[in-house]
């Protein structure tokens, strides 16, 4: 089971168990993040796709790590002006670990679980 959410501007595909590397989201580290914007959710051969987001479906994580990505170099030069300059850039990233990927019929199949168990 996979899922594409957005986040960032950007999309990812998620899996659980499995992390991604996504734009810093304003949380510290080994605090838990819910992804709402859920674009598409695979299943099998299942599979459901948001117009433009699935309803009631979440992706939640948890943040291991802030970091920065390896540096990359800019350079600009006009020819024949004497004009060059040198710039780096490290882009920031949050990585987070993927725990559930929840919709409404994951949701109902626990329910019926514990109303079982109990």
């Amino acid at each position: 089971m996979y899922a594409i959410v957005e986040t960032g501007g950007k999309q990812y595909q998620v899996e659980e168990g499995r992390y991604v590397d996504v734009e810093l989201l304003g949380e510290e580290a080994d605090s838990k993040v819910v992804f709402d914007k859920v674009v598409m959710i695979v299943n099998g051969k299942k599979s459901k796709v948001g117009q433009p987001y699935v309803a009631n479906a979440k992706v939640e994580g948890t943040v291991l790590k802030l970091d920065r990505a390896k540096k990359i170099i800019v350079y600009k030069q006009r020819p024949k002006k004497g004009y060059r300059k040198k710039q780096g850039h490290r882009q920031g990233f949050a990585r987070v670990m993927i725990n559930k990927i929840r919709t409404t019929a994951a949701k109902k199949a626990e329910a019926a679980e514990a109303s079982t168990e109990a």
